[in-house]
């Protein structure tokens, strides 16, 4: 294993740069370096020097032994002066002077997978985590970086060892009366198939915090969608006028609501019209509100009704409560009721994601999904009286290896590709 290493913070001119080297020659550089070695884990400050002895810079460096670093490996961490002059000068130090190699995109974290510090699913919520916008995404891809889905499944899959060596027992020793465990191994499967019923029933609103909500501003024309679009927003996101019709197109707006990353959707005024394009947009707007996760519908005043039926999560409020003398409503021109109506979409979005629960990609539905349709089979098998023990043993293996897949131990190689391509060198 060749010895690599990367700036680990943002390219160009800082305060501080920190570079990261990880492998066997890590501390061994690192004396060379800064004339001997640190405590482990114990930051120092050290001038660094050329193998000719010109000083390099006066840096803090800290290192960690294998086994107890980020990666598993001998692991140094130098924070130097962020000057574009002497960062380039240190990497040009390591590469050419100590050998070593500048890491790819994901290799760090790469490594830290394959020596087993993290598993495919906290290396999953580690790039969440550096790519999250809000509260709510910090906090989902947290619990998962913890460890915490790993932990789920390792239980799950400790269930179905149990069950499983209940099933060989009864194979091996068929001839001899050593009891029936068919109660105790259908516990064991029970208990796991109910687990991974919640968290499947969770899933889509999980997912849905990584990739953010939708939800449609609806009304008739003029009925101050685009007005309340701006207002929410804070600047000019939409073009507002008194000529009807001025909305043709759907317009995206992503802003953060409650800690949750939201995407309003301002659509085309709802009205008969013979004019095409405003009819192409009006069915755009349409066609984008039925698949949103819930609308705002705007009525045209006070005991208005709404102009198309409500979902039981939609809000249906009226617009331009400025001109009425009456409670309620919502105006973009004031500012009346916004606070009112962002906490009622944030009520909404916490209700959406109540269920407690941990997976948040769909390549873990995936492989939950194929893990509880090998439990139906099993429990199927069980409950009939004259089932074939090895055919329930196939069954629980088959739902250990989709538990396997997802936290990365068989059948991902393919994917770490992909999900190493999105990290940024240093990390």
């Amino acid at each position: 294993m060749d010895t690599i290493f990367a700036l680990a913070s943002a390219r160009g001119k800082s305060g501080v740069a920190v570079i990261r080297l990880s492998g066997p020659d890590a501390h061994g550089v690192l004396e060379k370096l800064a004339g001997r070695l640190p405590e482990m884990r114990r930051m120092s400050l050290r001038k660094l020097r050329r193998a000719d002895g010109a000083l390099l810079d006066s840096a803090l460096v800290v290192a960690f032994d294998r086994g107890a670093s980020f990666t598993g490996e001998h692991v140094v961490e130098i924070m130097t002066h962020g000057s574009v002059a002497t960062i380039a000068a240190l990497e040009n130090c390591l590469a050419h002077e100590h050998g070593l190699r500048m890491a790819e995109p994901g290799e760090f974290t790469r490594r830290a997978l394959d020596n087993g510090v993290l598993d495919l699913t906290q290396v999953e919520a580690l790039s969440d985590l550096l790519e999250a916008e809000t509260e709510s995404q910090r906090r989902q891809a947290m619990k998962v970086l913890d460890g915490a889905l790993g932990r789920l499944v390792e239980g799950w899959r400790s269930h179905l060892v149990k069950a499983a060596a209940l099933v060989e027992t009864s194979i091996d020793f068929v001839e001899e009366d050593v009891g029936n465990f068919d109660d105790m191994i259908l516990a064991e499967l029970l208990a796991v198939h109910s687990q991974l019923e919640t968290e499947i029933a969770g899933q889509a609103a999980r997912e849905r915090v990584q990739s953010g909500f939708e939800i449609a501003l609806i009304g008739s024309v003029n009925a101050g969608k685009s007005t309340l679009l701006n207002a929410l927003a804070g600047r000019e996101a939409a073009i507002t006028s008194d000529i009807a019709g001025t909305t043709r197109d759907v317009i995206e707006l992503r802003m953060d609501i409650g800690g949750y990353a939201v995407t309003l959707l301002d659509t085309a005024g709802l009205r008969e019209t013979a004019e095409e394009i405003e009819s192409i947009g009006i069915a755009r707007g349409q066609k984008r509100a039925a698949t949103t996760d819930f609308n705002i519908i705007l009525c045209d005043g006070p005991g208005i009704p709404p102009p198309v039926d409500a979902n039981p999560l939609d809000i249906v409020t009226f617009s331009k409560a400025d001109k009425y003398a009456v409670a309620g409503g919502v105006s973009g021109i004031t500012g009346v009721g916004l606070d009112d109506l962002l906490n009622q979409i944030t009520q909404r979005l916490s209700k959406l994601t109540a269920r407690d629960g941990l997976s948040v990609r769909h390549r873990h539905l995936v492989a939950m999904q194929s893990a509880k349709a090998a439990l139906d089979s099993a429990i199927e098998k069980l409950r009939d009286q004259g089932y074939i023990a090895e055919l329930v043993a196939a069954d629980i293996r088959q739902a250990m290896t989709a538990l396997d897949s997802l936290i990365g131990k068989v059948d991902v190689e393919d994917l770490l590709g992909d999900i190493f391509a999105s990290f940024c060198i240093g990390k």
